[in-house]
């Protein structure tokens, strides 16, 4: 790691109506952390990367990646510079086989970018990402449509789009959700390779048992604000973190 971010969030605050939804959050990201935001339902975990990427304007604040605003630029431009998100609510092309999922980001001006202009056969590369997060070539799953595949194997198109733009840094909102223990299992040691590739990791989870064996650093949210910040076990024998997950996973 060095002593330069890759990521700085500063004074983020996002209003919906009258209600504020985030407020004022800031933080610095480090290459190569692997950085887990976690809080109950409705603490802002999900605004706060919408916020980064661009998916919903701030009302204040401002974000940095690699030295360079962009809480100004659209999803887009800010995909091309080199981050890329998955999504809670998968949304594939259903009636597509899962390898055609993958046009759109092998497609990508992102790609384009990367590979000169050059493209290669796109199915094959397809595939071998496929292949990569654990979908097996042999039981030619990756041929099925997406509509047919099962929640573990969705999460896994997830991950696998967003491989394909080969992004500096990852935001990976509840990538676990509705995985059983086995699937969680299955996927953590895909997250520890992208990891030991020298990328930057947000994990946002409830699962916090799995997300504390593998990330370096945890920032809890509750209500719009940032209460506390450090390593996991540190944060959790906060009062305030004990209080906010009263009766939850941490209880």
């Amino acid at each position: 790691m060095t002593d330069a971010p890759i990521l700085s969030v500063s004074e983020l605050s996002k209003n919906f109506g009258g209600v504020r939804a985030l407020n004022q959050v800031s933080f610095d990201l480090q290459p190569g952390e692997l950085l887990g935001v976690i809080g109950p339902n409705g603490s802002g975990k999900t605004t706060l990367v919408n916020l980064i990427t661009r998916f919903v304007k701030p009302t204040s604040g401002e974000v940095f990646f690699k030295g360079k605003k962009i809480s100004h630029l659209p999803p887009y431009k800010i995909v091309r510079l080199g981050i890329a998100r998955t999504f809670q609510m998968v949304k594939p092309f259903y009636q597509l086989p899962a390898y055609k999922n993958m046009i759109i980001p092998l497609y990508s001006p992102r790609m384009r970018q990367l590979a000169g202009g050059h493209y290669g056969d796109r199915d094959a590369m397809a595939l071998d990402l496929l292949e990569e997060v654990g979908f097996e070539r042999d039981a030619h799953v990756a041929y099925k449509t997406a509509g047919a595949l099962p929640q573990g194997y969705l999460k896994r198109l997830e991950l696998a789009k967003a491989l394909a733009l080969q992004p500096d840094l990852f935001i990976l909102d509840e990538l676990f959700s509705g995985l059983s223990l086995a699937e969680v299992a299955s996927i953590v040691p895909i997250i520890e390779k992208i990891r030991m590739a020298g990328k930057t990791i947000i994990m946002i989870e409830h699962r916090l048992k799995e997300l504390f064996r593998i990330a370096d650093r945890v920032i809890v949210m509750n209500y719009g604000e940032k209460i506390a910040d450090g390593p996991a076990e540190a944060v959790m024998e906060d009062e305030a973190v004990k209080s906010a997950y009263l009766g939850t996973e941490a209880g």
